[in-house]
């Protein structure tokens, strides 16, 4: 999502989760939303089924929403620049982009449209398997509706050229003009419940508070004077390269908090290697995890009904959280255990409250400002918010961009870092399914879930099933040159030949032993969405 900087700022929801209910198309692809993100998925079923609005699904698998499509454009995992480009290619052919949107607000126009030229959908058809036809045909639908919104997720982002993925959506939207206005924008549906809380607060190696930059001296220099510190002015490292550093041994001490690498990063066997390598590996959670297995200290904390605080939801709305029970055990408040380790080292916080945490927020983070704890008593406040007597931003980009204009991107299509070959001849991708949760740390501690989706499975399209011999709920190994594990075949049409789909639930199949940790040099997020992987019946 960081690339939806160079425009639109932090890379949230443009647009509210109810103002996704007035569009008169949508553009979804990289999310799999009835299953992932279910509530929002009603808004726009409702929208699909009682006011006729049409929908583009751009997905390689034909999950739920393809039954309410318009127009399927099933893609070759890892293709999406080159889809993307086409459809950018037909608007600007067939005269369909805003012209007064992009003079007025855009730059860089020249450029994408010398970028696109080739992406013709011929062109498009030989890269991503989608027809010529549909492919105009979705671009005109794209561009012709009076609102259209783009909704992705982690599909999206999960590539090597993921950032690239995501300004082209944004190239997209910027070329109609479909910014800015009830039903339209760049919308990510962020993966859990306070994800773009925990962005906006910094945790980010490269940001401090509000997206503003480690970097940049006058950036830091607020926070300076808030804290009385001075503060470093190099990135820290990502996720991918704390674990390289680690399996180095560069890095000597790791602190994971609510987080559980040995099931969501790829190339497991490698993470186990780094996580044992360490001096002091401290794990903070509410139940004890693969990783916390792997922890010299275990930090026991409260879960959300026993704590107080906020949450910021995936659009940008700041939400009160109240104690209902209280915490088991020695289990408390993350913000208590982390004032507690900091002030033995000597930090001398003050914090007695969450409250007087979110106070200082307010002063720091201009987004927040306006956002008191009285005013969100019943129902948040989507940021930004610079004043108290402001009602905050429901729908960003409706003047002007961050940045002022913004900014077109050149973005080419390139192979994923990994395609099958004659050793391992099919394409694997990932995901979550509706019944479990993540890494499943709480999902497959409740029975009722467990009982909906007991084991771990691998979907595969009859026809390559029926060359290995394999049938419906036969045990099969899936190996990468990573590693393998053994599940259960799932025969259905989902995917397309030639390609598998296995959830990351199961610990016991973690699917992240055969996952590529090849990462997008912007983001550094890992390839998660295609690997090349074998198949074999287990005797």
């Amino acid at each position: 999502m960081a690339g939806l900087a160079t425009a639109f700022g932090s890379g949230a929801m443009t647009n509210s989760i109810t103002d996704l209910g007035e569009s008169d198309c949508y553009l979804i692809t990289g999310t799999n939303t009835t299953e992932n993100h279910p509530v929002i998925a009603t808004f726009i079923k409702r929208a699909l089924t009682q006011r006729d609005a049409k929908l583009i699904l751009a997905d390689p698998r034909n999950i739920e929403l393809g039954k309410f499509a318009t127009i399927w454009l099933r893609q070759r995992p890892g293709t999406d620049v080159a889809w993307i480009n086409g459809m950018m290619n037909v608007i600007i052919d067939e005269g369909l982009l805003n012209e007064t949107f992009v003079a007025e607000r855009t730059e860089n126009f020249q450029a994408l449209k010398a970028t696109v030229e080739k992406y013709t959908p011929e062109y498009v058809e030989k890269i991503s398997g989608i027809p010529a036809d549909n492919l105009k045909k979705a671009a005109r639908l794209y561009a012709k509706s009076g609102a259209s919104a783009i909704v992705y997720a982690m599909g999206i982002t999960q590539h090597i050229n993921g950032t690239d993925n995501v300004k082209s959506l944004a190239n997209l939207a910027m070329l109609t003009g479909q910014i800015g206005r009830p039903g339209t924008g760049v919308n990510p549906l962020r993966g859990q419940n306070n994800v773009q809380g925990a962005c906006d607060m910094a945790c980010l190696p490269g940001n401090l508070p509000a997206y503003k930059k480690v970097t940049e001296a006058a950036d830091r220099k607020p926070f300076e004077d808030a804290w009385g510190v001075s503060l470093p002015d190099k990135v820290g490292l990502t996720i991918p390269k704390i674990i390289d550093a680690a399996a180095g041994g560069a890095l000597k001490a790791l602190y994971v908090m609510g987080e559980n690498p040995m099931m969501s990063d790829p190339d497991v066997r490698h993470v186990e290697k780094a996580l044992k390598n360490l001096d002091l590996l401290i794990v903070q959670d509410i139940f004890l995890t693969e990783t916390g297995n792997l922890a010299h200290v275990v930090l026991p904390t409260a879960g959300w009904g026993e704590k107080e605080g906020t949450y910021t939801n995936t659009e940008r709305r700041v939400q009160r959280i109240r104690k209902a029970v209280d915490a088991p055990g020695d289990a408390r408040p993350d913000w208590e255990i982390i004032t507690l380790l900091a002030n033995r080292l000597g930090a001398n916080w003050q914090y007695a409250s969450a409250q007087d945490i979110y106070e200082e927020v307010r002063k720091v983070t201009v987004s927040y400002t306006g956002i008191t704890y009285d005013r969100i008593e019943k129902q948040g406040i989507q940021w930004p918010c610079p004043n108290t007597e402001h009602p905050g931003t429901p729908i960003l980009h409706s003047a002007a961009f961050t940045r002022g204009k913004g900014l077109f991107s050149v973005c080419e299509h390139i192979d994923p870092a990994e395609l099958p070959d004659n050793e391992y001849p099919l394409l694997l991708t990932t995901g979550r399914i509706l019944y479990q949760y993540h890494t499943a740390t709480m999902s497959r501690r409740s029975k009722g879930l467990v009982s909906r989706t007991p084991q771990a499975f691998v979907e595969i399209h009859p026809d390559d099933a029926g060359k290995l011999g394999i049938a419906h709920g036969d045990k099969i190994e899936v190996s990468s040159r990573r590693g393998s594990i053994e599940v259960y075949a799932e025969l259905n049409g989902r995917c397309d030949k030639g390609v598998v789909f296995i959830p990351f639930h199961y610990s016991e199949a973690a699917v992240n032993r055969l996952t590529n940790a090849a990462i997008d040099p912007v983001a550094n997020i890992p390839e998660y969405k295609v690997s090349a992987v074998k198949i074999r019946k287990v005797a």
